[in-house]
């Protein structure tokens, strides 16, 4: 099964996120998509990409499901597969309380890592799954 992060291609942070989900994801099953490309804008999700509450969008290529905030992560964690499959406990915490943490993250992302003007992704093994 094959997932696509799409995550803010403008926002250090988030580029430094997908950097790493490249490095964890041994089997290769996650590619990686900038919210403002132009898969994003085909799939209707560079709205996501606003810089208050912006969020990475999973979505599993197999039916097309879709998962945001803090369920995004989640269904990442079990795309990585292996340890951070343990990532599916967080379901036991109530959705808001969750959303509510990531949302946190995320109106302060700016503030934790900058604004970048293009996705610093040039790592060529990171590169090879950045889709347009």
């Amino acid at each position: 099964m094959i997932w696509t992060l799409f995550f803010d291609g403008d926002c250090a942070f988030c580029s430094r996120s997908a950097r790493l989900v490249a490095r964890l994801d041994k089997r290769e099953r996650v590619r990686l998509a900038p919210l403002q490309g132009e898969l994003g804008r085909e799939r209707g999700l560079a709205k996501f990409a606003d810089g208050q509450g912006g969020t990475m969008v999973v979505l599993r290529e197999s039916d097309g499901a879709a998962f945001l905030r803090s369920e995004a992560a989640i269904e990442l964690g079990r795309a990585l597969g292996g340890i951070w499959r343990l990532a599916r406990v967080f379901k036991l915490v109530p959705r808001p309380l969750r959303d509510g943490v990531y949302r946190l993250i995320a109106r302060n992302r700016g503030r934790l890592m900058g604004k970048s003007d293009s996705c610093p992704l040039h790592d060529p093994a990171v590169a090879k799954r950045l889709r347009p």
